[in-house]
């Protein structure tokens, strides 16, 4: 096969005129032409990228229906003598260390790009440990409220919610894990590192689907 051959775009959406507009952060998600033959790695990020819209689906599913019910049931919201989730000094440390853990696992990657193995790896294992700690800590949270599952909307909604979120931490973290085991192994990056690109783009998106729930549910 040439190496040098470009699919012709037979999109109906010109994404190829579309993309010259777009910032550079962003180009690398679109594919270029269809994509070139040997571009396996542009080609699997622009696939993991509508995973990811799809997964954005679910949780705008979750979140409509939320509002849907608060502003319907606003006035019985909360059942007597429940609080209910409560913005604390530890929720705020706990929200921080998440969102924080992006700065550290984008100039991890980039790390990765320019070959900095050394680099790469510490950073990488300090994002599991951000990861890990908010995991660790979102449990403590759930010990000391004073509702369950089952205590009516407010309940249901907030442990579906975050629980899902949760999931979603943990399978970042775990893949996590495997990238920086996999790291060790010689020669490993030599084809490429889309498990490390896709993983990278994965946390992104944990993180900014945490900044709507913690928006919704503690500061509503």
């Amino acid at each position: 096969m040439n190496r040098g051959v470009i699919h012709v775009d037979e999109s109906p959406i010109p994404l190829e005129r579309w993309r010259q507009y777009l910032p550079n952060w962003l180009k690398r998600f679109l594919p270029v032409r269809g994509g070139r033959a040997e571009d396996h790695h542009g080609k699997a990020i622009f696939g993991f990228t509508v995973f990811l819209l799809s997964e954005t689906i679910v949780f705008l599913s979750f979140i409509f229906t939320y509002v849907g019910l608060r502003l319907t049931h606003s006035k019985n919201w909360l059942p007597p003598g429940i609080s209910g989730p409560e913005l604390s000094i530890f929720v705020i440390i706990n929200t921080v260390i998440l969102l924080s853990s992006s700065f550290v696992i984008q100039p991890a990657e980039n790390a990765l790009k320019h070959h900095q193995l050394n680099k790469f790896r510490w950073l990488w294992l300090i994002t599991i440990c951000m990861g890990t700690y908010f995991l660790i800590s979102q449990g403590i949270e759930w010990k000391n409220l004073d509702f369950g599952l089952s205590t009516g909307l407010v309940g249901s909604t907030f442990y579906v919610l975050t629980g899902f979120h949760g999931l979603h931490v943990l399978t970042g973290v775990i893949l996590q894990i495997t990238m920086l085991v996999r790291s060790f192994r010689q020669g490993n990056y030599e084809k490429g590192h889309f498990g490390v690109s896709a993983t990278t783009l994965f946390w992104h998106f944990v993180d900014i689907i945490w900044v709507f729930l913690f928006s919704l549910l503690y500061l509503w």
